[in-house]
């Protein structure tokens, strides 16, 4: 009986204020769309920050001359590190055919194969390609160099943990302020009705009497506006990305990819009916101290 009456003053409020409810909508659906949109860029650029970190690789090239012995050798210490994941030989043949399809130009007129053993070391994570370089040296014997490109790794994890912070600080923040822009909105509601409030607190009505059909209220906004941002969010995956940013999607690989769709409206959806139903909460509160 009293949901049936929270349902009923709800959309009674709506229908009878229905410029806020449509700026309270509004409001949530362009919160929503640009957390959407956030969303899936963050992910996608995440996404790809974790393809570059894969691709740290620790290489370590030997003399021309080293035994067998000697790379085996090598190959046992490797593989006795907590940070190595995988090790991967790279006989002369292998490293020679790799440049030719890379630089076919700088192979044309080669005598031979001037290009030496080597081991692709794949760390645990990207962070661990000090501690192994470390552990090399001094280089064992048959060990010519071990490289990794210092600056440019360092660079990759800088870059990585900088978008990092800034995906979850932006999320943080458009949350709040989503939250912010839906209790002002819903407040010109509330403050339409404050003297209805004060009655029903005068005649005995609990605080959440009073607070649930403006929580419904809330909520049914929230989920209407997050619906279309779905929805707008749908066309635009459908229209307007394979139009913009194929070519950047396609040169950055088939590994980099933004959470599912689905995912995405799943949270939209789900932040809509909270953000609704706590801005609604939270501006209530003052109304009820009578």
């Amino acid at each position: 009986m009293r949901v049936r009456l929270f349902v009923g003053e709800a959309l009674r409020s709506i229908t009878a204020n229905l410029s806020t409810t449509i700026a309270a909508t509004m409001t949530v659906l362009i919160g929503m769309f640009l957390l959407g949109l956030f969303i899936a860029l963050g992910s996608w650029v995440v996404s790809w920050t974790d393809n570059v970190k894969r691709e740290v690789l620790v290489k370590v090239f030997f003399e021309k001359d080293a035994r067998p012995a000697e790379i085996n050798a090598v190959r046992n210490r490797l593989v006795q590190m907590d940070e190595v994941k995988k090790v991967v030989y790279v006989s002369p043949d292998d490293a020679l055919r790799r440049m030719k399809e890379k630089f076919p130009e700088l192979t044309e007129n080669l005598a031979s194969n001037p290009l030496p053993p080597a081991f692709e070391v794949t760390p645990k994570d990207a962070e661990n390609v000090d501690a192994i370089a470390a552990k090399l040296d001094p280089a064992p014997a048959g060990v010519d160099k071990v490289d990794y490109a210092q600056k440019k790794t360092e660079r990759v994890l800088k870059v990585a943990r900088v978008i990092e912070l800034v995906f979850l600080a932006a999320s943080l923040i458009l949350l709040v302020a989503s939250i912010i822009l839906i209790a002002n909105t819903i407040r010109l509601s509330i403050f339409s009705r404050r003297r209805e409030i004060e009655v029903m607190k005068l005649v005995g009505a609990s605080n959440w009497f009073v607070r649930g059909p403006f929580m419904l209220e809330g909520l049914i906004c929230g989920l209407a506006g997050a619906l279309i941002a779905v929805v707008l969010l749908f066309l635009g995956r459908e229209l307007a990305l394979p139009a913009v940013f194929s070519d950047t999607i396609k040169d950055a690989g088939s590994d980099v990819r933004a959470w599912s769709f689905p995912v995405i409206a799943g949270i939209l959806v789900a932040a809509g009916l909270v953000l609704g139903a706590l801005g609604s909460g939270i501006t209530l509160r003052r109304f009820l101290r009578v």
